[in-house]
């Protein structure tokens, strides 16, 4: 066999597709393996480029063929999808992998450490037992209006309800029973997030440049440890608007013939630390429009001229790129500076 210059894999659950090029761009190697089959064949394959797709269990793989002296390029599948030809199949998406990988304008996913997986399932918990929160309180005020008892908005209303319910004698005793069942269901949610929440505070406290991060204005040490969380690379974007646009807080170019025509975000990148960033400019902005605490010149002008939505989304840009300039040059956010900025200019 020739010396193999890249590979590009296709993965999956079970088979894994390999595309090998030789420094000629020649055809090398075609092959297919199976999960267990996988580190045995790369164990015995001198060091190579391996590209893959940025989806489920590619972090685990790009970690363990690292530990065997292979370089792994993981890319976004969307910014895979040109190179596959027609008639989709596994084969081809292996040569399009090979192929997408070898351009000098393609961008790459950082491979995460085990640690870094482990804290961003912090995350993802809290995520999923916000969620499973907020369909049990909806679950326990509509049964509980279906009795004429309704209690205020808010999640310190849920256990005045509950304990409202277990004394009410008028509801049938099965009614009584199963809300009993509700409310140890969501003390137990509530035990479990406490947790969690915990767990994040402590590791946002251990980490130096999340303490800095959540300085910034609407950034809070849940949005900053997403943020140190999200993007162990900041270097690998050339600017504080790449990394904005990575984040889908950027406009759509549609433009064509000279004329620009730009439209909603993008909405790409990473759908929860968007959500997150968007979420606390919506906080700021609220603050600021009822003269609440100390704001930028230029914050104070865009909510004059500007829907709050928008100028939401637009602060949101704004926070994404002074944090990728403080996690790239290891600065400390200066609010003074945006406002002296506006003074010298005007």
């Amino acid at each position: 066999m020739k010396q193999i210059s890249r590979i590009g894999m296709d993965t999956s659950k079970y088979i894994f597709v390999l595309h090998g090029v030789d420094a000629a761009e020649q055809v090398v190697l075609r092959k297919k393996l199976s999960r267990k089959q996988v580190l045995e064949f790369f164990a015995k394959l001198p060091p190579t480029v391996i590209g893959m797709e940025a989806c489920g269990a590619s972090q685990y793989w790009a970690r363990e063929l690292r530990k065997l002296g292979h370089e792994v390029k993981l890319m976004a599948p969307q910014l895979v999808k040109p190179y596959v030809t027609r008639n989709k199949n596994d084969w081809r998406d292996a040569e399009g992998l090979c192929e997408a990988m070898s351009r000098p304008s393609m961008r790459f996913v950082p491979v995460k450490s085990a640690e870094q997986q482990a804290a961003l399932m912090l995350t993802g918990v809290r995520d999923g037992l916000i969620a499973r929160r907020t369909q049990l309180t909806n679950t326990i005020r509509g049964h509980a209006a279906e009795y004429g008892l309704i209690a205020p908005k808010g999640l310190d209303k849920i256990e005045p309800l509950l304990a409202q319910i277990a004394q009410d004698e008028t509801l049938p005793a099965m009614a009584r029973e199963l809300f009993t069942v509700l409310g140890r269901e969501y003390e137990r949610l509530e035990g479990e997030l406490q947790e969690i929440e915990v767990r994040l505070m402590a590791w946002h406290r251990s980490d130096a440049l999340g303490r800095r991060l959540a300085q910034l204005p609407s950034v809070g040490p849940i949005i900053a440890t997403m943020l140190v969380m999200k993007t162990p690379d900041p270097g690998a974007f050339r600017s504080g608007r790449h990394f904005a646009a990575w984040l889908g807080l950027t406009p759509k170019d549609h433009s064509t013939a000279g004329k620009t025509r730009l439209g909603k975000i993008t909405r790409a990148g990473d759908e929860d630390l968007r959500r997150l960033l968007v979420i606390g400019a919506t906080a700021v902005i609220q603050q600021a429009r009822r003269g609440r605490g100390r704001h930028s010149h230029w914050l104070l002008a865009l909510i004059k001229r500007k829907p709050p939505k928008l100028a939401a989304v637009a602060l949101a840009n704004k926070v994404a790129r002074i944090a990728w300039k403080l996690m790239v040059t290891g600065e400390t956010y200066d609010a003074t500076r945006i406002n002296a900025a506006a003074v010298v200019a005007a």
